[in-house]
């Protein structure tokens, strides 16, 4: 698994244990709603700036997303 899917992964595991959409994240994060499902498939090489948007937006730090 590449550094894109795991941070996905990580980043749809959080969204669904805090009961949100990807729609409202991605309203949260301020990103296209179409971009979020896109990024927890691990199809997209975000920027570090939406990596930090989408952490913030989850209530946890940016390194959470990537530690392994």
């Amino acid at each position: 698994m590449n550094i894109n899917q795991r941070f996905g992964t990580r980043v749809k595991a959080l969204r669904q244990s805090k009961k949100l959409s990807q729609e409202k994240l991605a309203n949260l994060a301020e990103v296209d709603r179409t971009y979020l499902p896109e990024v927890e498939r691990g199809e997209r090489n975000i920027s570090l700036v939406v990596a930090e948007k989408i952490a913030h937006a989850l209530g946890t730090k940016l390194s959470t997303l990537i530690d392994e």
